[in-house]
């Protein structure tokens, strides 16, 4: 009897190619401690669901012993974690294994190469297409585009009049790159997201009360190595530039206004908003729901807990801080103002 959709799901193998361990290693580095070299691997997966041709990993002894005794046929562990004398697997030392696992995840999951236009995508003729770059049906190229080397835009994406896209990105299904977005190399754009569109800025008429749309003529630039989560959404400035930069992995549901700037390395999680004109610093943490206030300031390295506020204009400054609550505070003395607030409580009750 077949299995149910559920289990197939389960195992699913999301197979780019076939990869050796001895492959991952010259790529990867690391050290052979034990089993095959030549071993195949098709997929990653955890000790659990593990099969054959997948790998495993293990960050300390314990999860070491749970990696090597499982079904996968390769594992990546801690250094200075020996496999038992039995082991017939092939196991990797490595000094982060887990690193070493996200790495190879993204070595093992490689597309196969396509290039070219599918028949049904909307290519403008002037629009450049570099070599090994890929577009599929429904998308559409504008006039004057400029798409990168090994580049993929997929099924239904829009890249817009004069867009620039470096090389090795990954454009997904119904995203849309507005005129005067630029992407560098290896940038990932999820399904559903915009990137480029009009800030929300508007000039009142003291008289009638009426809005004027003040004018969203900017740019948007997003450097290298940024992901940007599906359904995410970043304007273009207004007279300048929106710009995110180097390393900044935003998740879905975020939305970054106009004139901000991201800083490298920059973490943002689900349903965060950043208002217009805000500085977010390199190697800062944004939790899930934040909430930013215009032309405010956030430091490098700090890091902003689920659901904090950052008022208008404030400044955040100090490195490595964990700020919470609204306005955000150190989080010590937020949790001290929880507690307070709880013992008066527990005084009008009594």
């Amino acid at each position: 009897m077949d299995s149910s959709p559920v289990e197939d799901a389960a195992g699913w193998d999301q197979r780019g190619r076939s990869v050796t361990v001895e492959e991952l290693i010259e790529q990867l580095g690391g050290k052979l401690i034990c089993g095959d070299a030549a071993t195949q691997l098709h997929r990653v997966a955890d000790v659990a669901s593990a099969s054959a041709h997948s790998l495993v990993f293990g960050e300390n002894p314990a999860g070491a012993k749970a990696a090597v005794s499982s079904a996968a046929s390769a594992a990546v562990i801690c250094l200075g974690c020996e496999p038992p004398e039995s082991c017939s697997m092939a196991v990797v030392a490595a000094k982060q294994p887990r690193l070493w696992f996200a790495q190879a995840t993204r070595l093992l999951s490689a597309q196969k190469p396509t290039s070219g236009a599918h028949s049904l995508a909307i290519v403008a003729a002037d629009a450049v297409l570099a070599e090994g770059s890929s577009i599929g049906p429904w998308a559409v190229v504008g006039a004057g585009a400029a798409i990168g080397a090994r580049t993929r835009i997929d099924a239904g994406a829009i890249i817009g009049d004069g867009v620039r896209i470096g090389k090795d990105c990954r454009i997904y299904p119904k995203a849309v790159l507005y005129a005067g977005t630029v992407l560098g190399d290896r940038v990932v754009v999820h399904a559903g997201a915009v990137l480029g569109a009009d800030g929300f800025g508007y000039v009142r008429e003291a008289e009638s009360g009426a809005y004027t749309q003040f004018p969203q003529v900017g740019t948007l630039a997003i450097e290298n190595d940024v992901e940007i989560g599906a359904n995410t959404t970043i304007d273009r400035g207004a007279l300048s530039e929106t710009r995110i930069r180097r390393g900044a992995k935003i998740d879905n549901l975020v939305h970054i206004g106009h004139n901000c700037d991201i800083g490298e390395d920059v973490v943002i999680a689900a349903q965060v908003g950043i208002s217009g004109s805000t500085t977010v610093g390199n190697g800062a943490v944004l939790a899930g729901q934040v909430g930013i206030g215009d032309h405010a300031r956030v430091g490098p390295g700090v890091i902003l807990g689920g659901q904090a506020g950052v008022l208008s204009g404030k400044t955040e400054s100090t490195t490595g801080t964990v700020l919470w609550g609204t306005p955000a505070k150190p989080l010590r003395e937020y949790l001290r103002e929880l507690a307070t607030l709880a013992r008066l409580a527990r005084r009008k009750r009594d």
